[in-house]
């Protein structure tokens, strides 16, 4: 009974993220004369070169031979839901139309990042893709050790290029300013406030400061010796990784207790790992 909850919430979230983008396409895309990234970029670039063909139908059939060629290079349950997504975004770029009454082009462009980015990330979030370059990324990547990135970036590089040569290099660029916003999006929908924050603190009053992130925070904090370059002076390093909400409450600490400590705060890509019950680690 769970894995079938759980098999039907991740086709509800491919399909809602389907229809997003499905919305962005078909509702600002299109009409603009914008591309995208990705395999949708490609199929746009198809559907204003060949008008009566559907842009459902081009997608699909550009995602056949990557899933044909693909499936052993992904996971089983991966490849099915990416396969659900597929079918989804196609039926949904078919079928889901809907009319915005923004004719400001740059508007647009944002505009259709942040439906893109919200649709993308909701599919993110599913056991699943969309298909594309999802699935030519990961193989590439195993078969030839090839970054995720580099494929993506190569791809849509590809993809305005060719919007530049065929259609109008003012349309790339506007399709550049969407794929940022879709990207920056992108990013809140699947990590919102949630990602995590490594803080670097260098202070005389470090004793004080780890008390106080221990007692108040109740997170854990690991003490590093260090040495000055400069001074030579001996003192220990406090690195601990919090929250974004958190932050804040720690930089108060800091500039209670030594307002001249020198801290470095820089975003985590990934963190892994727990508190042990309600102790931190150290």
């Amino acid at each position: 009974m769970r894995r079938t909850g759980q098999a039907l919430w991740n086709l509800c979230l491919l399909a809602v993220g389907a229809v997003f983008c499905a919305v962005a396409v078909n509702g600002i895309l299109v009409p603009q004369g914008f591309v995208s990234g990705g395999l949708t970029g490609l199929s746009l670039v198809v559907k204003y070169l060949l008008p009566a063909w559907p842009l459902g139908g081009i997608y699909l059939v550009l995602n056949v031979p990557l899933f044909l060629v693909g499936w052993r290079f992904v996971g089983g349950r991966f490849f099915l839901y990416s396969i659900a997504g597929m079918v989804f975004f196609s039926a949904a770029l078919q079928w889901v139309h809907m009319d915005f009454a923004v004719e400001d082009r740059i508007l647009s462009a944002l505009l259709a990042g942040i439906l893109t980015g919200i649709g993308t990330g909701i599919t993110l979030r599913s056991a699943g893709s969309g298909g594309g370059t999802d699935i030519l990324a990961v193989m590439l990547l195993k078969h030839f050790s090839v970054r995720l990135g580099t494929t993506v970036l190569v791809f849509n590089s590809v993809v305005l290029a060719l919007t530049a040569l065929l259609f109008s290099l003012q349309g790339a660029l506007y399709t550049l300013v969407f794929l940022y916003v879709a990207s920056k999006v992108l990013n809140i929908v699947v990590t919102g406030l949630s990602q995590r924050k490594a803080v670097w603190i260098v202070s005389r009053a470090w004793e004080e400061i780890n008390r106080k992130i221990l007692e108040e925070l109740n997170r854990g904090v690991t003490i590093i010796e260090g040495r000055g370059g400069f001074t030579g002076q001996k003192g220990c390093i406090l690195y601990t990784v919090i929250t974004f909400q958190e932050l804040a409450r720690v930089k108060t600490i800091i500039r209670r207790l030594d307002p001249q400590a020198f801290v470095v705060v820089s975003e985590t890509l990934e963190v892994m790992g727990h508190r042990i019950g309600n102790q931190p680690h150290w």
